[in-house]
């Protein structure tokens, strides 16, 4: 046998086994019909063991191979955010019978490694992709892949496939909240620009804040992190022209992180929560209600979002004709100490 190459081909398997690249084809994927001798196929399957050949993910496909198992890409495991939609997501695929396995994506950078590990050698059957962004490289590379996929949470437009919720009432839900209190100075503290929830929230906000009139409404942008948080919160707190009182007296986040971060810029600035300044975050966890005030947040419906995206995602495997698909489940507001009427002391 030669040395194995690097990246086993199936025209190796046929060179080293001497025969064509459609007979190796055939006898890997399990056909019985073939009429190939048995020492044929235990050539090609020695050949194949010995250059350590794995079937690409289009043939086991045109096989009728399953291996029962789905990817979900997500953009950052540090993200908060995405641990409530992972675990919808898997109870959800073992009760289909499926195992959900988790890949990062940070920014980008492991994509097409991701990729190539998880989808070309066929070790799942479906891609769950929750970090879609315009001009991502993953995107052209499933553009010419026939595995099936869902984006969620991250839409891509006019893609068909797309599992979302109502982020746009997040922010309505937030700014309600704090005008009810008596809140006119309201700052957002939006996502980086360009991911699709983030730019819906920001232009949710800005729609309702006209519509309620309020006073001001300015955005910063961040990651959605701790440290975003903080570097966003300062640019919307920081008071102009000398004065001494922040230019709004309550901040909606974009994410739980970002909230976090928010609440330690107010307190470094020597500012009271709520007194001075209240704080929304968008997303909720059990940490929130252990901060200090408790975080008053959207809660959104992630589990369901990562139970819809594999629905979703075994049907269109089984067949299925593809289509968007929106959470019915509306954000719901959690209310605990960090927020207040302006000037208040809860």
């Amino acid at each position: 046998m030669p040395e194995p190459p690097v990246r086993a081909r199936l025209v190796d398997v046929a060179e080293a086994s001497g025969v064509s690249k459609a007979t190796v084809s055939k006898v890997l994927n399990g056909r019985q019909d073939l009429s190939v001798r048995p020492e044929t196929r235990r050539r090609i399957h020695e050949a194949a063991e010995a250059l350590g050949y794995r079937p690409h993910s289009g043939a086991r496909a045109l096989a009728g191979a399953s291996t029962h198992a789905l990817a979900l890409l997500v953009p950052a495991l540090a993200n908060p955010t995405y641990v409530t939609i992972a675990r919808g997501a898997y109870q959800r695929a073992r009760e289909l019978g499926y195992l959900s396995l988790l890949a990062e994506d940070f920014d980008g950078q492991e994509a097409d490694e991701s990729f190539n590990d998880l989808v070309q050698d066929g070790r799942v059957d479906g891609l769950l992709i929750a970090s879609a962004r315009p001009g991502h490289p993953l995107l052209d590379a499933l553009g010419r892949s026939r595995v099936p996929h869902v984006f969620l949470n991250r839409s891509v437009a006019g893609s068909g496939r797309n599992v979302t919720m109502d982020v746009a009432r997040s922010s309505v839900t937030a700014l309600d909240h704090l005008h009810d209190l008596g809140h006119r100075a309201v700052g957002h503290i939006a996502g980086p620009q360009g991911i699709t929830p983030s730019e819906v929230r920001k232009e949710a906000f800005l729609r309702h804040a006209r519509e309620l009139g309020l006073s001001a409404a300015p955005v910063a942008s961040g990651d959605f992190t701790e440290d975003g948080g903080v570097s966003a919160a300062l640019e919307l707190l920081r008071p102009a022209d000398g004065g001494t009182r922040p230019p709004v007296t309550a901040l909606y986040t974009s994410s739980l992180a970002q909230a976090i971060g928010a609440m330690a810029a107010v307190r470094d600035l020597g500012l009271r929560i709520p007194e001075d300044v209240s704080v929304v975050g968008n997303d909720d966890l059990p940490v929130a209600g252990h901060l200090s005030p408790p975080l008053t947040t959207v809660a959104m419906p992630l589990y369901e979002l990562g139970t819809a995206a594999v629905e979703a995602l075994v049907a269109a495997i089984q067949g299925q004709p593809m289509g968007d698909v929106v959470v019915p489940t509306e954000p719901r507001l959690v209310l605990r100490g960090s927020t207040a009427s302006p000037g208040e002391t809860p």
